[in-house]
């Protein structure tokens, strides 16, 4: 294992060093490795890819550059949501075919986003020349980005639990809904107890049914798992947020005076301005240590 990570250190300056196209984009001074979030959720149907895309754009209009990975393996919600049809996805670029740079689309906002595909279920298990390669890869996505957010998918397949791993914080989007609740908690559970773990409440009739929804689930983890939750805000109920999907346009873009818009906007200033500790921020590189090597 210490051999693996003096590799990748190894592996990481040479990139530096020798690769023209990394070294360009390193040569912004003052330029910090980009900020990784997972988001996830117990269940499906809770609104998580269409949180994550809205905050995207949100964070983007708060002038950072977010790159957002649509790691649901070959399900392709982002694509989905926005109306996009992607040429190449992770897989390609697992296999060597294509840079990392050539797979992303531009959405919204100029949000860039990188369908995963089969590349996900890949990444169980790749060749060591098949890591050094994506390495060497997210490292390019690394200098273009301010904030990645990875979009799993719902529950506890192994895929997903890599992503949640790899990155010391991640958000978790629950409902009301008892079942949410309920399979937040499992999630919570089996993840290791380093994590910032984030909530935001979507579909709330009221911030005191928000506030009682995340007082539950917090007050359970703090007494059986050690864990406590930061409440990151709420998303009120809002039939905008469907007639949005349904033209398959951000409702942050096209409904921007709406609720539920007034709601990604706060949680993304919290993000930014309010969130706590700063300190344990999880930075790329120690995304990709804990992603391929378990460090």
């Amino acid at each position: 294992m210490k051999d693996q990570a003096y590799n990748l250190r190894q592996l990481i300056n040479s990139f530096k060093e020798n690769n023209e196209k990394l070294t360009i984009r390193n040569s912004n001074k003052g330029k910090e490795d980009a900020r990784v979030i997972t988001v996830t959720s117990g269940k499906g149907g809770v609104g998580k890819t269409n949180f994550t895309i809205n905050l995207g754009i949100a964070l983007s209009n708060l002038n950072k550059k977010v790159t957002i990975i649509d790691a649901d393996l070959g399900l392709s919600n982002i694509d989905v949501v926005l109306g996009l049809i992607p040429k190449y996805t992770l897989a390609n670029v697992v296999r060597g075919e294509v840079n990392i740079l050539d797979i992303g689309i531009k959405g919204p906002s100029g949000i860039n986003i990188i369908s995963g595909g089969s590349g996900i279920v890949d990444l169980i298990d790749l060749s060591q020349d098949q890591i050094n390669n994506l390495i060497k890869n997210f490292l390019l996505l690394n200098d273009i980005s301010d904030y990645i957010l990875i979009d799993t998918g719902a529950g506890l397949n192994n895929s997903v639990l890599s992503f949640i791993e790899a990155a010391n914080e991640m958000i978790i989007i629950i409902t009301p809904e008892p079942t949410s609740i309920t399979d937040a908690y499992a999630v919570i559970k089996n993840i290791s107890n380093n994590k910032r773990i984030k909530l935001v409440i979507n579909r709330v009739e009221s911030s005191k049914e928000g506030y009682d929804v995340f007082n539950k689930i917090n007050s359970a983890t703090k007494k059986f798992l050690n864990i406590e939750l930061e409440n990151l805000g709420f998303i009120f109920e809002d039939s905008t947020v469907k007639k949005s999907v349904k033209e398959q346009k951000p409702f942050l873009i096209y409904y921007p005076n709406s609720i539920a818009s007034k709601g990604i906007d706060l949680v993304a200033y919290n993000l930014l301005n309010n969130s706590s500790h700063i300190e344990s921020y999880s930075t790329f590189k120690k995304f990709i240590n804990k992603l391929f090597f378990k460090l």
